[in-house]
């Protein structure tokens, strides 16, 4: 019996799954805000909320192995860790944005809270 464990699949390999979420991260602790589909921003929060709350712990070494760009570890833990350091969780903010006209998918806004 196939269960579907270890969240969506998004049609992609595990890897190319992980540099996802990578990359997306990276351009939401840069940007503060990724317009995407909303799978892909469900599948995002809890992953970029695990790497704040590392850094918020200081946790160098969790947050390294993840994020390889170097502005966005710095910003990460002088400019979000600071910021979210009262906050409990909860870092991340989805809104949905309607349909995409090329293949009608559901498009959204995950951004930080302020």
């Amino acid at each position: 019996m196939i269960k579907t464990l270890g969240g969506r699949r998004l049609g992609v390999t595990s890897s190319h799954k992980r540099s996802l979420m990578r990359n997306m991260a990276v351009s939401l602790f840069l940007h503060e805000r990724v317009e995407t589909t909303i799978m892909k921003a469900k599948e995002l929060r809890p992953y970029a909320e695990k790497l704040i709350t590392h850094a918020k712990n200081g946790k160098h070494y969790m947050v390294r192995r993840e994020i390889h760009d170097r502005t966005a570890y710095k910003k990460l833990f002088d400019v979000l860790a600071t910021r979210y350091q009262a906050r409990a969780g909860g870092y991340t903010r989805i809104h949905r944005l309607g349909r995409r006209m090329g293949d009608n998918a559901e498009q959204g806004l995950i951004s930080l809270v302020q």
